[in-house]
């Protein structure tokens, strides 16, 4: 029987790529979004794509009537310190929202993506687990809601209510992502990129896309088959191969062929800087993606060890990564624009 596939936030990195993978695996999927859905082009004539807000309650009512599946992938990643009105009523209230449509006897299953950033607390994690608290400390509206909605959706899970797991990746990167590497291509080229951040290595995970699709994808299928096991449950999803996040920055300037970082900002003079760049966009009134990776939570998070262990996924899932760091650097890099690609010499 082919499965009936929900994607929110189907125009978005994740979502597209689910989006196709999922059509390649042959579901009945219904893509929804409230952006442009040119991003699903190449994929238009086989899926059903739907313009809805995750705050409109009716219209996730009607979009999870009659799926086996949502996959949950929609959020707004804003680390500033405005725009929270915003960001809790998406992030946590578009969850609501779903886990609300989805409510029902035989109602379909849920797979959250959530975020590595619910135990995190500013401080050192060295192959954190599962069996880490939630947060117990307010950092950014993006986190706090992101924990808020992931306990909501789990609680409600082991109270029968609903069919969902969560899954928490962190730093994902890849192709069509429009944040992570070219941001760092960008400030290299435009020579913005002078200092890194800090004067100690610390350790980060990063997750390929597609590891992280394919996490997605057996989540599904354990809720569907195992669900004793997956249901309620929460899982740290990475490339599990955690490395210095300068170290990969470095990768990714190897690769394009720009100069290296020589200079070390140290973290207290970056924070400052960062809470200077917050205070002049809240005088401004917030605008969402103006952070550009200089907010007081990024900074923290690159002056810190936070690298996950992967064993829950792997050993309840089935979940191990098949695409290196160092080859995710380069899949990414090989599908951008000739026109981005460093000049290449002739023979």
């Amino acid at each position: 029987m082919t499965t009936r596939s929900l994607v929110t936030g189907a125009c978005g990195f994740v979502g597209r790529h689910l989006t196709r993978r999922l059509v390649e695996r042959g579901d009945t999927v219904i893509a929804t979004d409230i952006g442009n859905p040119s991003a699903l082009s190449d994929v238009a004539t086989r899926i059903t794509f739907v313009k809805a807000d995750l705050r409109d309650a009716d219209a996730m009512k009607k979009l999870c009537a009659d799926v086996d599946v949502v996959f949950h992938c929609a959020s707004v990643v804003h680390t500033n310190a405005t725009m929270e009105s915003l960001v809790w009523d998406i992030n946590y209230g578009g969850a609501m929202n779903i886990n609300k449509a989805c409510m029902r006897e035989g109602g379909p299953r849920i797979v959250y993506v959530s975020s590595a950033s619910a135990v995190y607390e500013g401080k050192d994690v060295e192959n954190g687990d599962e069996s880490m608290p939630y947060s117990s400390i307010s950092q950014a509206s993006y986190a706090d809601s992101k924990i808020a909605a992931e306990k909501a959706t789990l609680e409600a899970a082991k109270r029968g209510e609903i069919r969902a797991c969560s899954l928490r990746p962190h730093v994902i990167f890849g192709p069509e992502d429009q944040r992570l590497m070219p941001n760092i291509v960008l400030r290299a080229r435009q020579g913005r990129l002078i200092f890194s951040v800090g004067r100690e290595r610390k350790l980060s995970d990063f997750t390929y896309i597609d590891n992280l699709i394919d996490a997605l994808l057996l989540a599904d299928e354990g809720l569907a088959n195992k669900p004793d096991e997956v249901n309620g449950e929460a899982f740290f999803i990475t490339n599990g191969e955690p490395m210095g996040f300068w170290d990969f920055v470095g990768e990714v300037l190897a690769e394009m062929k720009l100069p290296p970082i020589r200079a070390a900002m140290p973290y207290h003079l970056a924070y400052a800087a960062a809470a200077v760049a917050e205070g002049i966009d809240a005088l401004r009134g917030g605008k969402l993606g103006t952070a550009n990776g200089l907010s007081r939570f990024a900074v923290r998070y690159m002056c810190t060890h936070h690298y996950f262990s992967i064993e829950k996924a792997r050993r309840v899932l089935g979940y191990e990564p098949k695409v290196s760091v160092r080859e995710g650097i380069t899949r990414t890099i090989a599908t951008w624009p000739a026109e981005e690609l460093p000049a290449r010499k002739s023979a």
